[in-house]
């Protein structure tokens, strides 16, 4: 999580933004390509109903919750036996929850993918469909919930940087390039299927990765907030303690009375 990943990131968002705003339609073109896929059923857009390419997309899908699952069970575990040390830091639990729930969950998912009405390449008029097509920056489009900018596969695949940032650094690179080849090919998933164009699968990359080096730096690299595992842990004991200690206390007075 340095500087050149950020560089990197906003280059190509400044880069691909520009071009295919400019020129939007280059996300027709991309799409029009996967559109002439069709099966003997006359289905266009027939990758998306290739066996091995569905279940790809599902073991994608389940990458980010297997990633998350220990330090979900351990936050759990900490709040029901507040006493308990934590089986994970702290500061990793608090990382990758809340980049998981502010990427994929808030951003993504709460907000773009429900109030921007850019439709989904298989919806629109070029291909078939009944709605029209709008570039990447304009929200006016005809979709009125779950729309196609920006894509909540792709961002959960790309979340998958966050916890690769935290593996050991003997393994750190392989973990980004685990992450990253995850995040490109859940981006193709997604483009061939006719279930986004280009541009909503980028984006939902950028502004996954943003997130995530935003809140890795305010937890673990900049002075002035990084936190420590210490203070985490006893942020939790502090809030789960006095109901711990209150079931407690019903509970043994009931069994004495």
């Amino acid at each position: 999580m340095n500087r050149t990943g950020l560089i990197v990131a906003l280059c190509l968002a400044v880069g691909v933004g520009l071009a295919f705003g400019f020129f939007p339609g280059l996300d027709l073109l991309v799409s029009r390509y996967f559109h002439g896929f069709v099966d003997a059923n006359h289905n266009a857009f027939a990758l998306r109903l290739y066996p091995p390419l569905m279940l790809a997309r599902d073991i994608g899908l389940w990458v980010g919750t297997l990633l998350v699952a220990p330090a979900v069970g351990a936050l759990l575990l900490k709040l029901i036996l507040p006493r308990r040390k934590l089986l994970v830091s702290g500061r990793a639990i608090l990382f990758l929850i809340l980049t998981l729930a502010l990427g994929p969950g808030v951003l993504v998912n709460g907000v773009l993918k429900e109030h921007w009405g850019r439709s989904r390449p298989i919806d629109v008029t070029q291909f078939g469909g009944t709605e029209h097509f709008v570039a990447w920056w304009d929200p006016r489009g005809d979709c009125p919930a779950n729309c196609g900018f920006v894509s909540g596969d792709v961002a959960g695949a790309a979340w998958t940087i966050a916890p690769a940032a935290l593996a050991p650094p003997a393994w750190r690179a392989l973990a980004y390039g685990g992450a990253l080849a995850l995040g490109l090919g859940m981006a193709a998933l997604r483009v061939m299927a006719g279930g986004h164009f280009l541009t909503d699968v980028v984006f939902a990359g950028i502004f996954t990765f943003l997130i995530v080096w935003i809140a890795h730096g305010l937890i673990y690299r900049w002075r002035y907030t990084r936190l420590t595992d210490a203070n985490i842990e006893w942020a939790l004991e502090c809030l789960a303690t006095p109901g711990y200690d209150l079931f407690v206390g019903l509970f043994r007075k009931r069994k004495t009375g």
